[in-house]
């Protein structure tokens, strides 16, 4: 499986990290993908990351699935960008997967992609979920979208991923080995 993972700055580092460890360790092929024309990332909390390649760099059809990490500055930035909203619409039009924790899911609410769909996403973003039914769960799957609720559910939603696009029997060996007992 072959992910893009979107950073912008002001994301948060940790719901963006722990999701693509997670998805490495299950050999899911990660690209970190920066939305702004230089791969130097200043996170929200103020850790700088390199990401691999640029949002001018990619084709959005090269994906199978596509994630976006919370961090407030970050999801604005991430609103912010035409060329991340037509890679997003064009994703969802063809029912591929996508994922958002945090605030992020505000994004694809703004979008209408989360339309008669059970979402979830942090305390006060629930407006901006727009057609959405909000749930507060930790982890949310609705169709092709999976939607987070904040860091502390960050592994969470790699295992999730995991378990949706390897196996629930691969997510559950993953999750032993890495000791975590919440999934």
């Amino acid at each position: 499986m072959k992910v893009f993972a979107f950073i912008a700055d002001g994301s948060e580092e940790v719901e963006c990290l722990a999701v693509i460890d997670v998805l490495k360790r299950a050999q899911f092929d990660v690209t970190l993908v920066a939305v702004k024309e230089e791969k130097l990332v200043h996170t929200a909390h103020a850790i700088d990351i390199i990401a691999d390649t640029t949002i001018s760099d990619i084709n959005v059809s090269d994906a199978d699935i596509l994630f976006l990490p919370g961090g407030g500055q970050g999801t604005q930035n991430f609103k912010d960008s035409k060329e991340l909203a037509d890679m997003l619409l064009a994703h969802a039009a063809k029912e591929k997967p996508i994922a958002a924790i945090c605030a992020a899911p505000s994004v694809l609410g703004t979008l209408g992609l989360l339309k008669d769909r059970k979402a979830t996403c942090f305390p006060g973003f629930e407006e901006q979920l727009i057609g959405a039914r909000h749930v507060r769960d930790g982890v949310v799957t609705d169709g092709n979208i999976t939607t987070a609720r904040g860091v502390g559910y960050a592994l969470d939603l790699g295992l999730r991923l995991v378990s949706l696009y390897k196996s629930p029997e691969y997510a559950k060996q993953l999750k032993a080995a890495i000791q975590y007992d919440q999934f």
